[in-house]
């Protein structure tokens, strides 16, 4: 049986650039792991991201199973011992060939080699290592990836694979020199020898689920999400060692691109790192999060810049989903305080020629809304599950608009609610329009959990009611009982999401929208 969802989340700490590091900074590689991990852990916190395991790759558990991993590929006879010199890129942690190197200088002034794609300084390395067979994996993995055309995804990456898999495919250094490189995992009965430490940081996602004992209750059905820049170790290197150790590649790779910034990519050196923290700080959680996941499309780069977070965030989360809200709870059109009640007479169902049995008050602009909202839930759904999160929530953002046209197009502050039609359909329009936002808030609160929470319970939606398999819409409209009408509203909570402050211009720039 498989268990429920399961999210993993942790540090690699082992190789050179880690080794390295420490010695800069004056401390021993476990110090710095301890307070750079925890770094992490607090920016997943304060960032809302919740996980079930935070594995590291210097715990036990981890070295225990990498050195099972190490025995499964050597008795499978995918391990020979043999000579390997290359360009060795310490901050990338790999060998990279002439192709991806180009010319250039150091600090010195001195003339060196450099990676194409980073830019950063390789250095030419000769060594005795263990080496692993991947060239014997080309067709395997081809198999594996014409078999599913979902394994890697999105599908422009998985083309990239592929095409990886019709280059030279040399055989993979998977060790280096302990006596270079101590920081490490030794290979097991050869104390000259430190594992690589891409080998080694790969079979966390096995450590974590229990190998080499119970890992059969979650593998393969693991999903890895990772930046296009690692793919080739994770849809290459990582299914191949998989496939020479007796076991399945994961079930899918899911990839992502980068954010830039104004265009140009982040760099220390042109001090256009974006702090997390920060921007928290100055969106608030749940703006951060929206606009990261409204903008950040896996298949491009996304381009971050101040004027774009605050129009996107005011537009979508304080005007139209927050705006919306208030004006459909205010007191001045619901004095009562609770979820209105709808009227079938008013907004009669459409038969399946389109037609209503009796004439109501809504129009074919309003049957509309209904369908699209009613068909949103699978929607978004299909979204999240094809890694698409910015589409579910386009589609979400543009239901919003609708209703709230559909508010602005009835009028509700216009009618009477002394007569009694006019209250009828006052109802009716108020109680419809909550629905959908019901619905929206329901959606919502994997991206903005602080604003659907808030949302909901202005609502009265009950925790127990806020689940998406028993996400329901307008059930009155089908002649079914409605939980939430004549129910009394929650507490106003004030704005759902205050307005933010527009960026102060530098002299001479212009606005970028």
């Amino acid at each position: 049986r498989h268990p429920g969802p399961s999210a993993v989340s942790g540090t690699d700490e082992h190789g050179l650039k880690i080794q390295q590091a420490a010695a800069a900074a004056g401390t021993s590689p476990p110090e710095l792991c301890e307070r750079v991990s925890g770094l992490f852990r607090q920016a997943l916190s304060q960032a809302a991201v919740s996980f079930t395991d935070f594995t590291r790759t210097s715990e036990p558990r981890h070295r225990r199973a990498v050195r099972h991993f190490w025995g499964a590929l050597r008795d499978g006879g995918a391990v020979y011992k043999g000579s390997y010199e290359g360009w060795y890129c310490t901050p990338e942690e790999c060998f990279l060939p002439e192709s991806q190197l180009a010319e250039s200088r150091d600090a010195q002034g001195r003339p060196c080699k450099v990676s194409l794609e980073t830019g950063h300084q390789v250095h030419w390395t000769k060594e005795e290592n263990y080496m692993f067979r991947l060239s014997a994996f080309r067709e395997p993995l081809r198999s594996w990836l014409r078999d599913d055309p979902r394994a890697v995804a999105p599908q422009p990456f998985h083309q990239r694979v592929l095409r990886w898999l019709d280059e030279d495919l040399p055989d993979l250094s998977i060790s280096r020199e302990r006596s270079r490189l101590p920081w490490g995992i030794p290979v097991p009965g050869d104390s000259t020898q430190t594992i690589y430490v891409w080998v080694d940081a790969l079979v966390n996602y096995l450590s974590v689920v229990g190998y080499p004992e119970t890992h059969g209750e979650w593998w393969p059905r693991a999903h890895h999400v990772v930046g296009k820049d690692i793919l080739k170790f994770h849809a290459v290197y990582w299914p191949a060692l998989l496939l020479a150790a007796g076991l399945a590649p994961p079930e899918r790779i899911l990839v992502h691109s980068h954010w830039t910034v104004r265009g140009r990519k982040m760099s220390k050196s042109l001090g256009n790192v974006v702090d997390p923290s920060a921007c928290i700080r100055r969106y608030t959680l749940d703006g951060f999060r929206y606009f990261l996941l409204r903008q950040g499309v896996p298949e491009r780069d996304g381009d971050y810049y101040e004027e774009k977070v605050v129009k996107l965030v005011n537009s979508e989360l304080a005007d139209a989903l927050g705006g919306l809200l208030n004006r459909s709870t205010a007191l001045s059109i619901n004095p009562s305080d609770t979820y209105p009640r709808f009227s079938e007479s008013c907004f009669p169902k459409l038969s399946e020629g389109g037609e209503t049995e009796a004439a109501g008050r809504a129009s074919a602009e309003d049957y509309e809304l209904l369908a699209a909202v009613a068909s949103l839930p699978l929607q978004v759904a299909a979204c999240f599950e094809a890694f698409q999160i910015y589409k579910a929530l386009e589609s979400v953002a543009l239901r919003v608009r609708q209703t709230n046209s559909f508010f602005q197009r009835h009028a509700p502050w216009k009618l009477d609610r002394k007569e009694p039609a006019e209250q009828l359909w006052l109802d009716t329009v108020l109680h419809v329009t909550l629905e959908c936002l019901r619905v929206y808030g329901t959606l919502l609160q994997p991206v903005i959990p602080g604003a659907a929470d808030r949302l909901l319970t202005r609502l009265a939606v009950g925790p127990e009611e806020r689940g998406l398999s028993g996400l329901t819409f307008l059930p009155r409209y089908e002649g079914k009982p409605c939980p939430f009408e004549g129910r009394r509203l929650g507490p106003d909570t004030g704005l759902l999401f205050p307005r933010l402050e527009k960026p102060q211009r530098r002299p001479g720039e212009t606005e970028k929208l």
